[in-house]
């Protein structure tokens, strides 16, 4: 089994890449965890309060969960289905869904390289390099078309949290990558290449 990170900026191409690579490594391969179904949960809080947490910053996840489930997909178990409500910030888990294992595991997130318990499991990190002003017109459209949000409320949140979350953390995860992407997720020779890589290793793992 291989396990596989894409990390970068929001809305840089990371759940398009990942996407792309399961259509391409075909029988059905992979499975896609996205690290944005483990934030933590803040029940306590009201719903005006849950929407000025900072949810670029690492602290945010539930790493430790995170890395669980990683490794019992690794293990070759079952795990249950972590999901996220981003109208209502929050956890909207699905227990009664498993994830099954399977041969390839992707991981993607803002964050996935920041646990280096999780890096160090990882076959191969790709980052995923993204001009600055493209990610944030990927960003508007994503937010306002499938998560509900304003302008205003996507403006405030990219000046307070994303741009400063992005120049502290994200940007040095490059020096983590195996392999930098550039362009975004939508570079089907970039696909190609990397699908080949990774079916090349299933086959040679398979002859071990």
């Amino acid at each position: 089994m291989l396990f596989i990170g894409i990390c970068g900026a929001s809305g840089s191409g990371k759940s398009t890449l990942a996407k792309a690579l399961k259509e391409k490594l075909t029988e059905n391969k992979c499975v896609i965890l996205q690290q944005d179904a483990y934030y933590f949960d803040h029940p306590d809080l009201t719903f005006e309060e849950r929407v000025q947490l900072n949810y670029d910053e690492p602290s945010i996840f539930d790493h430790d969960l995170l890395l669980d489930d990683v490794q019992q997909l690794l293990r070759g178990g079952g795990i249950s289905r972590k999901s996220y409500d981003y109208t209502l910030h929050r956890r909207n888990d699905k227990p009664e869904e498993i994830i099954l294992p399977k041969e390839v595991v992707i991981l993607e997130g803002i964050h996935c390289f920041h646990d280096k318990r999780l890096t160090a499991l990882m076959f191969l990190k790709l980052y995923m390099k993204v001009e600055p002003d493209i990610c944030l017109l990927r960003r508007i459209e994503r937010d306002i078309i499938e998560r509900g949000r304003d302008i205003e409320g996507i403006s405030a949140q990219y000046r307070n949290s994303v741009k400063p979350m992005f120049d502290k953390y994200i940007q040095n995860y490059v020096n983590d990558a195996d392999v930098i992407v550039a362009g975004g997720g939508q570079n089907a020779r970039i696909v190609d290449i990397l699908a080949g890589y990774v079916q090349d290793e299933l086959a040679n793992k398979g002859k071990v």
